[in-house]
């Protein structure tokens, strides 16, 4: 009996304890690092940051209270990435949010120890960042922007929307989007349209690409995300350019670009991409590790067409393509 007494008076003395435990864990602050390489003013990564804000107050989580974001960005400057990389993995921080794959390359060279969540990754398989979409592996996990039917889909949309293409010249980087440009010669074939490949690894290979183009005599141009083909705005402002001037209808994967002048986008919905990279960090903070959670693939699209730049260069957009369409710039 006296054995029972001090036994329950030994749980008694423990069970305050425990529950303080779970308090602090509960009350414990966490910090994120987010790394981007636009400018924090850029209306664009606002509305990114915004979204990802968002997604984490729907899960509980109130700045300054439960968890602190460390928000940094490059403003367009591979060099700063270094410098800020160090800084967060100085901090210590529980997990780091890479938006694009310049900065998903830089965080995972500062560091295979910190989650890193990727959002927007284009092709995280041949970019070398997971192992597969399934079982990532290592310390990388998060939302990818390729979708198995997302190329044809755009092939589709600049066909039905100028039915006279048979031929597109395809900007590519060998080095970054070689899934990219094999996913859309596949859908090309499939649809009876020939795709002409242009090749740019850097700035000096813009003049001979678009040389090339005009030699080739494409009926339109596609135009897939690529750190270094659309991610400069120096580089975005002469595809436009250069598309304008000769009257190719275009199609790119970043709306951004069809802000700024572009003819079509069809891309994922990034505040669906932002919002559920929320829920990777959530898991994470809560004990689960990046290898073992699968990358999530985009169910949501969005079709923006530029109105303004089709009458500038002389294009009517059906008013079936119009329909469809999720956003109309005028």
């Amino acid at each position: 009996m006296r054995k029972k007494i001090i036994g329950l008076a030994l749980g008694a003395m423990l069970l305050p304890l425990s529950f303080s435990a779970e308090a602090q864990e509960r009350m414990k602050i966490r910090r994120i690092g987010y790394l981007h390489a636009s400018s924090k003013t850029d209306p664009r990564v606002v509305f990114q940051r915004e979204a990802f804000r968002q997604g984490l107050r729907e899960l509980g989580y109130i700045e300054g209270q439960n968890i602190i974001i460390e928000f940094r960005y490059a403003d367009r400057n591979i060099d700063q990435f270094p410098i800020l990389t160090g800084e967060l993995v100085r901090l210590k921080v529980d997990a780091i949010i890479a938006p694009g794959e310049t900065a998903i390359r830089a965080a995972k060279q500062a560091t295979n120890m910190i989650p890193i969540v990727m959002v927007a990754a284009g092709d995280p398989i041949t970019n070398g960042f997971i192992a597969s979409l399934a079982r990532p592996g290592g310390n990388i996990t998060g939302m990818s922007a390729m979708s198995p039917e997302l190329h044809g889909k755009r092939l589709e949309l600049l066909k039905e929307a100028f039915p006279r293409v048979s031929r597109i010249a395809f900007l590519w980087n060998p080095d970054t989007t070689a899934g990219a440009f094999h996913d859309t010669q596949v859908a090309a074939q499939a649809l009876g349209l020939q795709l002409q490949a242009v090749q740019v690894r850097g700035e000096i290979d813009f003049d001979k690409a678009f040389s090339d183009i005009i030699k080739k005599r494409p009926d339109a141009l596609r135009v897939p995300r690529d750190p270094v083909i659309t991610v400069p705005k120096a580089h975005q402002a002469r595809i436009l350019d250069f598309a304008a001037k000769n009257r190719l209808p275009a199609m790119y994967d970043d709306s951004q670009i069809v802000e700024a002048g572009g003819l079509m986008s069809y891309a994922p919905s990034l505040i669906d991409m932002y919002g559920r990279a929320a829920i990777y960090v959530d898991k994470i903070l809560k004990g689960s590790k990046p290898a073992d959670l699968p990358v999530e693939q985009p169910t949501k699209f969005e079709l923006v067409i530029n109105l303004k730049t089709a009458k500038q260069i002389g294009l009517a957009i059906p008013p079936n393509v119009l329909a469809r369409a999720d956003r109309v710039i005028k």
